[in-house]
């Protein structure tokens, strides 16, 4: 006891103050340890997980999108002198929990791209909104998810992750092409569903070091492929597959082809499928065929209203001939002749002259010719007339330009709205003015002085 005291009470100064430091150090350490552990912990998981669904249901789309982002992103803080960083708190979740939260995260997304763009832009931001409409419209989001939840490897990727993503982009994808050959890559990736209880149950009774290496994120145990339930979710992907995104990008043939020889599907699902994919070719091409009727009557109808405004513009031609001829003829029935009114004797009467011997001689009679006549204007009643006709026959002519081109009436309409537009401006208004002022005043100085010259 004495040697330990005195060792005690000899220790030095230097050696007592790192070991504090030390300890301290220690302490930190293990805390730090503790608090990212209780960060990546599947309580705070699950609790996030909840608190996003609840944000979400109340349709507070940025805090829930804020709310699952770190859980589905590497954290940079663990950063090594390489540059790998950490990977995602979702990797170490169990297999419905990481389900779950991505498919959280793709129906938020889906809500987004569903939201009007302005009111996405007032959520989000413009850039930010821009940013993750386009990461789902040119298909990024799927390599997100394999990236930052299943290290790279497409076949570990949840059957249910990848029903979700396929039905996202199925939805907002600008092309299908990324989607065929992202499922495509998964079916090839994934193993075949193998429902052999015999060798379930060798497998259970397998070394612990063998159950360990199923209970691994590995390619069969992560896609879940021993399951009747993965069975289902292979059937649900390959539906989607095959009469969703192959038909989007018109692979009949292939689509059929795939079907037939696919192993997954039984004999009544293959029928199933084959005869859904018949009922779905016969519907497009019904489809296709009412599409080119209704084209097809378009077209018909146009060349009708074209014959109809032909033949409607020829009446009116004829109609106004006829008006023109009629109001000819009757100006030249009410023309008034202002000639040399003659006797009423027989045209070639003669006037008698008498002569120095009493005998009457006979004066030649002149010409009968009749002097050209003037011809009367036409009166009020007849000018208004003609104006109302021609008036009519505008409107006429107006109305069937209009029917034959329908463009012509949003132009005029446009012109209407233009000249409305312009006058509502102040500025505009009040330059008119002056200008018709100016004008107006030019014209009664002229006036004035015409009138002055006049009375000189």
């Amino acid at each position: 006891m004495a040697f330990d005291g005195s060792y005690s009470a000899t220790l030095s100064p230097t050696v007592s103050d790192s070991f504090g430091s030390s300890h301290i150090l220690s302490n930190s350490i293990s805390s730090l340890g503790s608090s990212t552990s209780s960060r990546h912990s599947p309580s705070h998981i699950s609790k996030a997980y909840r608190q996003a669904s609840q944000l979400f249901l109340t349709r507070r789309l940025p805090e829930a999108l804020s709310t699952v982002l770190p859980l589905i992103t590497p954290s940079t803080e663990g950063a090594d002198a390489s540059g790998l960083t950490e990977s995602a708190p979702i990797v170490r979740a169990s297999r419905s929990t990481r389900t779950k939260v991505w498919s959280l995260y793709l129906t938020i997304l889906n809500a987004i791209l569903e939201l009007d763009p302005d009111e996405g832009k007032d959520a989000f931001g413009t850039q930010e909104w821009r940013a993750l409409c386009n990461k789902v419209r040119d298909g990024d989001v799927w390599e997100e998810v394999v990236q930052f939840g299943y290290h790279g490897v497409e076949g570990d990727v949840d059957s249910d992750v990848v029903i979700n993503l396929a039905t996202l982009l199925l939805a907002h994808a600008r092309s299908q092409a990324l989607n065929q050959k992202r499922l495509e890559n998964y079916l090839a990736a994934s193993n075949t569903p193998n429902l052999d209880i015999s060798k379930r149950l060798e497998a259970t009774r397998s070394s612990r070091y063998s159950s360990r290496s199923r209970r691994s994120p590995s390619k069969g145990a992560a896609s879940g492929a021993d399951t009747p339930r993965d069975l289902n979710a292979r059937v649900k992907i390959l539906e989607l597959y095959t009469l969703h995104v192959l038909l989007r990008n018109n692979e009949w043939d292939y689509a059929r082809e795939f079907i037939s020889v696919s192993s997954v599907l039984d004999e009544e699902r293959r029928d199933a499928f084959l005869q859904a994919l018949q009922s779905l070719q016969e519907d497009q091409q019904e489809s296709e065929r009412r599409e080119t009727e209704e084209r097809q009557r378009q077209e018909d109808q146009l060349k009708k209203d074209l014959e109809e405004a032909r033949r409607f513009r020829a009446e009116n031609e004829a109609r106004e001939r006829r008006r023109l001829d009629e109001e000819r003829a009757r100006r030249e029935g009410s023309e008034v002749d202002y000639g040399i009114e003659q006797n009423p004797s027989s045209p070639g009467s003669s006037k008698a002259r008498p002569t120095k011997n009493g005998s009457a001689v006979s004066k030649p009679a002149k010409s009968t010719t009749p002097k050209k006549k003037a011809v009367a204007a036409p009166g009020f009643g007849t000018r208004a007339a003609m104006i109302l006709a021609n008036l009519s026959n505008a409107i006429g002519q107006m109305g069937a330009s209009f029917k034959a081109n329908p463009m012509l009436l949003m132009r005029f309409i446009a012109f209407i709205i233009s000249i409305v537009v312009m006058f509502s401006r102040r500025d505009i208004r009040e330059r008119i003015q002056r200008i018709v002022g100016t004008a107006w005043s030019k014209v009664r100085s002229t006036a004035g002085m015409g009138v002055k010259v006049s009375y000189i």
